[in-house]
């Protein structure tokens, strides 16, 4: 069988038109395009018999960068409000850097439409490493409070660092613990592993000292590498579900290849539900972009958690 010169040049054009589709549905379409809902219904095994709860989660806007503009994050939003939830998390990467900032959402802007969130159990929030790596002097001094997080508290949305808070259903108790970013400050660059090396500001077993009862624990943390030492941890038994961010799910998925993840472990955190020893962890893709502003076959997310 013999192929023409004019068959070879079609079946290239192909591949060139399909391979520039993709990037422009990468680049214009799928990151601003229609909210994902992302479901995990599912009961602990550290979970009290009869308490349902329904939780809304939202991770990694980065307000203001690439297809998240004011009226996305309205949208986003509405989309929450409209589950109903009992409680309402935020898990961090609320800001992106000032010359990514195309849409310019100040902090004052973005932290306003958050504050329009309500949920009978309240909303709670966490920090990501951008809030410290985009405030330069918190960055420089290596303490204090980035003004991602005054931004929250001053719309009226409660930060939980290396703190916890007991709540209540139809009188059955559970507790909220948010971990400190573990990437907050800068320290070097590591040659040999190729990537940087940071400070945290999280104290795992500070925060889960602070549950105080046998009542199931939901514990919140940016990035989810904390996960694989979690079971180590003093108190890690009280603690039945994990809820985390930062990956953005690698932002780029195909037919499950994720040329990066921003994680120690690779894809093993990427996006999802991950249980290992019986422990459940759950990584939002997130709804914004950090670094590329490019998603594919990782679109952008509202998280649904329906324990017991």
């Amino acid at each position: 069988m013999t192929v023409s010169r004019r068959s070879i040049l079609t079946i290239g054009a192909g591949f060139f038109l399909a391979g520039a589709g993709g990037a422009a549905y990468g680049r214009f379409i799928e990151p601003g395009g229609s909210l994902a809902l992302a479901r995990h219904a599912f009961t602990p095994p550290r979970w009290t018999p009869g308490l349902k709860l329904r939780i809304a989660a939202l991770s990694d806007l980065h307000c203001g960068g690439a297809h998240m503009p004011l009226s996305r994050i309205q949208d986003i939003v509405e989309a929450t409000l409209a589950l109903e939830p009992d409680l309402i998390l935020l898990l961090g990467d609320y800001v992106t850097s000032e010359r990514r900032n195309v849409h310019g959402v100040g902090p004052g802007v973005w932290s306003r439409e958050l504050g329009r969130l309500k949920a009978p159990l309240g909303v709670h929030a966490i920090l990501g490493n951008h809030e410290f790596w985009d405030d330069r002097q918190v960055q420089r001094e290596r303490r204090g409070d980035p003004y991602g997080k005054l931004a929250l508290l001053d719309a009226g949305v409660p930060v939980l660092e290396n703190d916890a808070v007991r709540l209540e259903k139809d009188g059955k108790g559970f507790w909220l613990a948010g971990l400190g970013d573990q990437l907050a400050f800068w320290v070097g660059y590591d040659r040999q592993r190729g990537g940087g090396i940071y400070e945290g500001r999280d104290d795992l077993n500070g925060t889960l000292a602070r549950i105080t009862d046998s009542s199931p624990a939901i514990l919140l943390a940016h990035e989810p590498d904390m996960f694989a030492g979690l079971p180590a941890a003093p108190g890690a038994d009280k603690v039945a579900v994990t809820l985390a961010g930062h990956t953005h799910g690698g932002q780029i998925n195909l037919l499950g290849w994720r040329p990066y993840v921003p994680s120690r472990f690779g894809s093993r955190y990427a996006h999802g539900r991950i249980v290992e020893d019986g422990r459940s962890l759950i990584v939002s893709a997130g709804l914004g972009t950090s670094g590329v502003p490019v998603r594919f076959g990782v679109p952008p997310e509202i998280v649904l958690v329906e324990l017991g």
